[in-house]
């Protein structure tokens, strides 16, 4: 069982992992802090070692949290044969340039800032992802509800006819996740087709978002497992800088604790 916590002191994560070791199950941590709780009651930890998480809302400890679960992947997969030593060293050369791709996302937060504030305003935000990007699409609607205190909600884009569309309106902003295939080109189509504005983050150069997205915010090329990274940074700013344009306490959000240590 693999418990994620960046404190160590979550309580429904240290009840899960009690359990597990009652059931004689091994057990592995994800946390930031050393010497926490967590790391007394499983088998091993891996560290994320990011240093403290102040902001309430934990953006770093996050996408620390996304490369950390990566390179437990990447030697699983060595393990069981599932990757070749090729494309384990192929990938661990790309999680090397992710620093650097990064810095690059961030050096496009001006034009971040600028769509944010342009869809401030709005009554609801929804994210749309597939594969890797499902994920984020969750972690975007979660950190619009926790900063910008928009109602938000994110999706996988092949679950769209099941429900989500009936709550697209003229003008909704959708954010979409598309640097991970050409499936969700058709999903952007289904929304734009509905009144809705959406914003891509798609790869560099790709000849095709632009012309079905309202607005589009290009990534870096990496692996598909790598964008998921690159994208985080992305829905955190646009949260971010929505939040800021309204005026919020970004650090403080109303009614949230860091850490939940109650049950």
């Amino acid at each position: 069982l693999l418990g994620i916590t960046q404190s160590g002191e979550t309580a429904d994560t240290l009840m899960a992992l009690k359990k597990a070791k009652t059931c004689g199950l091994a057990s592995l941590a994800i946390t930031n802090v050393v010497g926490s709780t967590v790391t007394e009651l499983v088998d091993g930890t891996i560290y994320t070692r990011c240093g403290p998480e102040i902001g309430v809302a934990a953006t770093k400890t996050f996408t620390s949290q996304l490369v950390a679960l990566i390179l437990l992947a990447i030697r699983l997969g060595r393990a069981r044969s599932h990757l070749s030593p090729d494309q384990a060293r192929k990938m661990l050369i790309e999680l090397t340039k992710l620093p650097g791709l990064v810095q690059r996302v961030l050096e496009k937060r001006e034009a971040i800032r600028e769509v944010a504030e342009i869809y401030s305003g709005a009554g609801c935000y929804f994210f749309i992802g597939r594969d890797y990007l499902y994920p984020i699409s969750l972690e975007g609607a979660l950190k619009m509800k926790e900063i910008a205190y928009i109602p938000s909600e994110g999706y996988a884009g092949g679950e769209l006819k099941h429900g989500p569309l009936a709550l697209i309106t003229e003008k909704t902003p959708v954010v979409a996740l598309a640097t991970c295939g050409k499936k969700i080109q058709s999903n952007i189509k289904e929304v734009r087709a509905r009144g809705a504005d959406v914003i891509a983050l798609a790869t560099e150069g790709d000849p095709d978002i632009g012309k079905v997205a309202n607005v589009v915010i290009e990534l870096p090329e990496t692996l598909p497992v790598f964008s998921a990274v690159l994208a985080t940074v992305v829905v955190q700013l646009l949260s971010y800088y929505t939040a800021n344009k309204l005026g919020l306490p970004i650090d403080k959000p109303r009614n949230l604790a860091k850490c939940v240590t109650v049950e």
